[in-house]
């Protein structure tokens, strides 16, 4: 037995006529008169009884009958809970966050999603990469949105470019170093507490080419934390200088060095080959492409 079979016992009940439910259910009366018989067939029992000019359900077509309309009614409130999902307004999605990209997403995303899904769930985890890909592995998370720079490449990830964002040196309005004339050297940074959060061996390198060797992360790193937000937010009130990307930290100022920095971090959504995608995903892909390329 089939749904359909379920709406054309239902159709007929309500309208007592073999030719009106053929209509409603878009049938020929044959096709329809074919479709409850099988029905009667596969249970062994006539469901049917002709009154008149009606027909009119059998004690054990009534039986039939309350159990059709549940199974018709689950059925459409599966398809309804289906489409929810599908349109972002339900379902879960557990998000991995690298420091970067967490410093600029974590907010606007729960904003977003109180606002404008409040029914769907999202969970945000926050750690390093080797922590983040440890748990998409375990599939304790579905996702994650890092700096590609620091995952090693592997067979069973599959990785997204989304956008590199640009590098810079920061520190708060009035620092002493923004009121240098002649262009920063690096040294100059040196006199002040120098704050970051753990940063790819290619990041490492190209400072070294850049600065040489003071520029060593082992060397010239005092404050180091995964979280951006959090160092963001001690270089607003002190005179740390921050490395990160120019976007996680809106209310310092850029130094300008000689040489120039050039270094970006190249974020990218992380998933697990093979696995299915959740429903809730390609919502948060196009938030994630809108805030993070502005």
């Amino acid at each position: 037995m089939t749904l359909v079979q379920m709406r054309h016992l239902i159709a007929l009940a309500e309208t007592g006529s073999f030719r009106r439910a053929a209509e409603l259910t878009f049938l020929t009366q044959p096709a329809f008169s074919r479709s409850i018989k099988a029905l009667e067939d596969e249970l062994g029992q006539r469901l049917f009884d002709r009154q008149g000019w009606r027909s009119v359900p059998t004690p054990f077509g009534e039986s039939v009958l309350g159990r059709a309309r549940r199974l018709v009614q689950e059925a459409e409130h599966l398809k309804e809970d289906a489409r929810r999902v599908q349109e972002g307004l339900t379902g879960t999605l557990r998000l991995g966050l690298g420091s970067g990209p967490g410093a600029i997403l974590t907010q606007p995303l729960l904003r977003h999603m109180a606002t404008q899904h409040p029914r769907a769930h999202l969970e945000l985890a926050r750690a390093n990469t080797t922590l983040l890909t440890l748990a998409l592995r375990e599939r304790r998370l579905d996702a994650l949105v890092i700096d590609a720079r620091s995952l090693p490449p592997a067979p069973d990830l599959e990785v997204q470019a989304v956008t590199e964002l640009r590098g810079a040196f920061l520190c708060r309005p009035g620092h002493p170093l923004t009121q240098r004339r002649a262009p920063l050297r690096f040294d100059d940074l040196l006199a002040y507490p120098f704050a970051t959060t753990p940063l790819s061996d290619e990041v490492g390198r190209l400072l070294v080419e850049r600065y040489g060797p003071q520029a060593h992360l082992e060397h010239c790193v005092t404050l180091r934390s995964e979280e951006i937000a959090a160092l963001a937010s001690v270089a607003e009130v002190t005179d740390a200088v921050v490395l990160t990307t120019r976007a996680a930290a809106p209310a310092l100022v850029e130094l300008e060095l000689q040489p120039p920095l050039e270094a970006n971090a190249r974020f990218a959504l992380v998933t697990l080959a093979g696995r299915s995608e959740p429903p809730l995903l390609p919502l948060l892909k196009e938030l994630i492409a809108r805030w993070l390329t502005g």
